[in-house]
């Protein structure tokens, strides 16, 4: 199966990231037709795959089981998958990694079995490869968290007053916990103590806040192409994210009109609210907060014992300030 291009730059780590990809393709054969050519294709929609990049990568600090390795970062991708599927139904996306959603396909019936299909797989290759409980401990905590996330987004949809703390509590929990996930299995299942490996998540969950905040700014600053799905769509949504919460923070009586139209706003409403987040800094407010968490966990990253996936995880985290899709 073929990976991201981006992986051409990582040549070490590309060979392990095609072999998860396989590994997905060989567990994906459920009974139902649709369901599974719905499953095949979403996963071979281009995915940057950069969860199991991390796992990967965290694992590289003690000598480990690789064919291990290899099934726990293809269960993170495919959790993290299970959660795409599902979010494209809640928020009746139409696109995703520049193709049709499944749901907008074969519907929200084989989107959601989808979904749940691989949530299986994820939870057949943890049980089937991880060393003790931890892992499966872990992998259900973090899912918690991650529905937690969704929920908290779901509640705060046309919420005005949104703070950047309430925000960072969402993405926390939607993003950065696959991240910490990550992290944490790669690092644990190589062997590495438990203090360790806590370590590596709250890097990884540093990681994936800092990635997240790049995704929101991007949809400002990108074009539907770039991104692979339409942009700007989350205002209409009532989905309020960094740019727009920090450029409303001191100037709520000029957004509050617009944005309360919640449904019916218009282009030009849309356009109006672009403006305002324009005139009041908001993309480069978030730009900040993005460079914050990086550099919280480039140090983290730094600290880690002096090998070569240090050095790669560092290029690699540093690299996903300054994209641009």
């Amino acid at each position: 199966m073929k990976i991201h291009a981006m992986w051409q730059d990582y040549p070490a780590l590309a060979p392990d990231l095609t072999a998860t990809l396989d590994l997905i393709d060989q567990n994906i054969h459920p009974d139902n037709p649709a369901v599974a050519k719905a499953l095949v294709q979403m996963i071979n929609a281009g995915g940057k795959l950069l969860r199991p990049a991390y796992c990967l990568l965290f694992s590289q600090f003690h000598e480990t089981d690789h064919e291990k390795i290899i099934a726990l970062a293809a269960a993170v991708e495919t959790l993290h998958t299970a959660t795409l599927i599902h979010d494209d139904v809640i928020d009746k996306a139409p696109v995703r990694r520049g193709t049709k959603t499944i749901a907008a396909q074969f519907g929200n019936d084989v989107a959601v079995y989808a979904g749940d299909y691989l949530f299986v797989v994820c939870f057949q290759l943890i049980a089937h490869y991880a060393s003790d409980l931890r892992s499966v401990q872990q992998d259900s905590a973090s899912m918690e968290r991650i529905l937690n996330g969704e929920m908290a987004q779901m509640a705060r949809r046309f919420n005005v007053d949104m703070t950047i703390a309430d925000y960072t509590e969402q993405v926390t929990g939607k993003t950065g916990q696959l991240f910490a996930l990550a992290a944490f299995i790669g690092a644990y299942e190589s062997g590495q103590s438990l203090r360790f490996a806590k370590k590596c998540e709250a890097i990884g969950l540093n990681i994936g806040i800092a990635f997240q905040l790049m995704d929101d700014i991007l949809d400002y600053t990108s074009t539907d192409t770039a991104m692979g799905k339409p942009v700007h769509e989350d205002i209409r949504q009532g989905v309020y994210s960094a740019p727009l919460i920090l450029a409303m923070a001191d100037h709520q009586a000029e957004f509050a009109p617009l944005l309360n139209k919640r449904a019916a706003m218009t282009d030009s409403d849309v356009v109006s609210v672009l403006d305002l987040i324009t005139r009041y800094d908001g993309v480069s407010k978030a730009q900040a907060l993005a460079a914050q968490y990086t550099d919280k966990a480039v140090a983290g990253l730094a600290s880690l014992p002096d090998q070569p996936a240090r050095a790669t995880l560092i290029r690699l985290t540093k690299q996903l300030l300054t994209r641009q899709s």
